[in-house]
């Protein structure tokens, strides 16, 4: 832990789960605003493309030579060993297969449990480190329907850490109740310009991880799902900007 970070008690410190892509790096923006002491933990549980892990570490570099205000607040990151976790809970994000529509109603990308493990890991870091808050960019408004993204699941688990940890935690999700087009424009609220260049040039959302193409929107495949949410999003927020200015 930084040294000028020690003094800053539990209450005002907080743990990002951190991938690197759009939402969690405007999740980042956000604690950064919020609290004294910010952490970030990344989760490798066998996904398909090694390049979320390798661009979260550019991303987080990116922020503290953008904003002052990260290099002051922003502390260790860490990161997770969860291969056998995505071993056991196949999907569509851990093996080379299409993403489609399953007879659960539920997309094949969706690995069971996995933000339920994801703020188990965070927690226990979390307690290692005197962080009392957890932050994740799941969200209800732009979703593929995975359970574990939902309000009510969040809360649940925040009762379920408190309990079990005997911790005082608090999760927040920013972007709970927010579309992509508000996501992008609560980023232009959080570090204006500078804030939307560095997602747009630095994080990786797409499903495929491909970064061969810079699109308006940033980089990816732009079919698959995460791609196609990012675009529609980007577009709207431009279009009401513009009409704004008009």
């Amino acid at each position: 832990m930084s040294a000028s970070l020690d003094h800053v008690p539990a209450s005002k410190s907080a743990l990002v789960l951190f991938s690197g892509g759009q939402d969690s790096s405007v999740c980042l923006a956000w604690a950064l605003t919020h609290f004294d002491r910010v952490e970030t933990v990344g989760f490798d549980y066998g996904q398909r493309h090694s390049i979320e892990m390798t661009t979260r570490t550019q991303v987080l570099a990116r922020f503290r030579e953008v904003f002052p205000l990260a290099a002051t607040r922003l502390g260790e990151d860490h990161v997770c060993d969860l291969r056998g976790f995505g071993a056991v809970a196949e999907s569509s994000l851990t093996r080379e297969t299409e993403i489609v529509m399953t007879e659960r109603g539920l997309p094949s990308s969706f690995v069971p449990g996995r933000n339920l493990v994801f703020f188990v890991y965070a927690a226990a870091v979390a307690d290692r480190r005197g962080l009392d808050h957890l932050i994740g960019g799941m969200c209800e408004t732009d979703f593929s329907g995975y359970p574990d993204c939902r309000n009510e699941t969040l809360r649940a688990m925040q009762t379920v850490l408190q309990l079990g940890i005997e911790r005082p935690y608090e999760i927040h999700t920013p972007l709970m109740w927010i579309d992509k087009a508000q996501t992008w424009e609560l980023s232009m609220e959080l570090g204006g310009q500078p804030l939307v260049d560095l997602i747009l040039e630095e994080t990786t959302t797409c499903y495929n991880g491909v970064r061969a193409e810079r699109h308006p929107w940033g980089y990816g495949c732009g079919d698959c799902p995460a791609c196609q949410l990012r675009k529609t999003g980007f577009e709207h927020f431009i279009e009401v900007r513009q009409h704004a200015d008009n």
